[in-house]
């Protein structure tokens, strides 16, 4: 059976290209992931770190899920074009309502997000009619996609602790669908071993996100300096750019054109790897980083303040949320056991406690995070490129087309 749109479908020759269309949708979440960590300083406690993570978590579906979308369709057609237009404004809408996700705009949030998942899958379906695996995999999604959405809108009509339980329903729900190849009854399942994805282009995708959230702990920042610029301010300000830097180091710098490489010629364990490596280790890095962003936002009001139990979290936590992810990142993808990291996250969670016994000031316990990050960075010298020696010599010699 021929494609009937074929004009729609990427043509999957090597690596898919990343669009500009995809690059402008992105930029949406720059205020999104903006508001996620002022959502964060303003619920400076262990229920507002949770909701934050459900919120985090919801928009993360609808990233990724159109992320997964564009692997298959080509983002520079007229419908697909539109139809990435329209959960652009569907994005916005959803950052909009992320300070009042539970309070007075959580059935807002709830629809658009349902609007966006069900339409997406919906077009999605149309487009791809002709393409019999492409077709059994959105088929199977969809009554999934329904149901989640359902239980967000039930949820945002609850409110308090039920629209909390609903929503961590539903997001559970998602993990257990894709986990499972969202099996349907009469129709089987659709495992993602089965799905014919181009790793390299998910890798670019992903990358991107975090670049956009590592440009948003910069914008938070840098809107904070501008409200107390002087000189102590601008001292706190190098410091957590300082952060900033090093956690793109330890992302960029040496293990993303590896990454990258390694998923793109996975062959058929790509489904199952973007799974693990995209879905579920990425927003674990993007979480750390928002962490941290709340930390750096603490870090230019207060430098000099003794850390609290909050401020502590944020500083160290959050770097320690992001190299946990990422050293699960590392460990999925190069077989490889990241030392460095796990080493790194056991240090930062036990400066966490002694920082606040000792009443150690802000800028101290965030010095302390950077030194950390920045000895992950120069071990990475070390162990990365023993590690591409191994991927280069598992892969053999090199061929012509590489």
């Amino acid at each position: 059976m021929r494609p009937k749109r074929p004009w729609l479908l990427r043509e999957r020759r090597g690596v898919e290209p990343t669009t500009s269309m995809e690059l402008f949708f992105d930029l949406v979440f720059i205020f999104t992931t903006t508001q996620l960590a002022h959502y964060l300083i303003a619920h400076p406690d262990w229920r507002g770190a949770a909701r934050t993570a459900l919120l985090l978590m919801l928009v993360w579906y609808v990233w990724i899920y159109t992320t997964w979308g564009t692997n298959w369709l080509r983002p520079d057609q007229p419908p697909v074009r539109a139809v990435l237009i329209a959960l652009m404004l569907g994005s916005l809408l959803l950052s909009a309502a992320i300070p009042e996700a539970f309070a007075g705009a959580g059935l807002v949030f709830a629809l658009v997000y349902a609007t966006v998942q069900v339409g997406r899958t919906i077009f999605s379906l149309w487009a791809v009619q002709g393409q019999p695996w492409l077709v059994d995999g959105f088929q199977k999604t969809f009554p999934w996609f329904v149901a989640t959405s359902l239980l967000v809108v039930l949820g945002a009509m609850a409110g308090g602790a039920v629209q909390e339980a609903l929503w961590a329903a539903a997001i559970l729900i998602e993990v257990i669908g894709l986990q499972t190849g969202f099996p349907v009854p009469g129709l089987g399942r659709s495992p993602a071993e089965q799905w014919m994805v181009e790793g390299g282009h998910l890798a670019e995708r992903c990358q991107a996100f975090i670049l956009i959230t590592l440009g948003e702990s910069i914008l938070v920042t840098g809107s904070t300096l501008a409200q107390h610029l002087d000189l102590r301010t601008s001292g706190a300000f190098v410091l957590a750019f300082a952060g900033s830097v090093a956690l793109w180091w330890v992302y960029f710098a040496r293990s993303a054109p590896l990454a990258a490489e390694i998923i793109a010629r996975a062959g058929e364990r790509t489904g199952a790897l973007g799974r693990l490596a995209f879905n579920y280790l990425h927003p674990v890095m993007v979480a750390g980083i928002i962490v941290t962003a709340a930390g750096d936002e603490r870090l230019l009001r207060e430098p000099g303040a003794p850390a609290s139990a909050a401020a502590a979290l944020f500083v160290l936590g959050g770097p320690a949320l992001f190299l946990a992810g990422h050293g699960a990142y590392q460990a999925v993808l190069w077989r490889a056991l990241p030392t460095s990291r796990i080493v790194a996250v056991v240090v930062l969670l036990a400066l966490m406690p002694v920082c606040v016994r000792l009443g150690a000031a802000v800028a101290v316990c965030t010095a302390l995070a950077v030194t950390v990050v920045i000895a992950v960075t120069v071990t990475d010298r070390l162990w990365v490129p023993r590690v591409m020696r191994r991927a280069a010599q598992a892969r053999g010699p090199r061929s012509p087309l590489r």
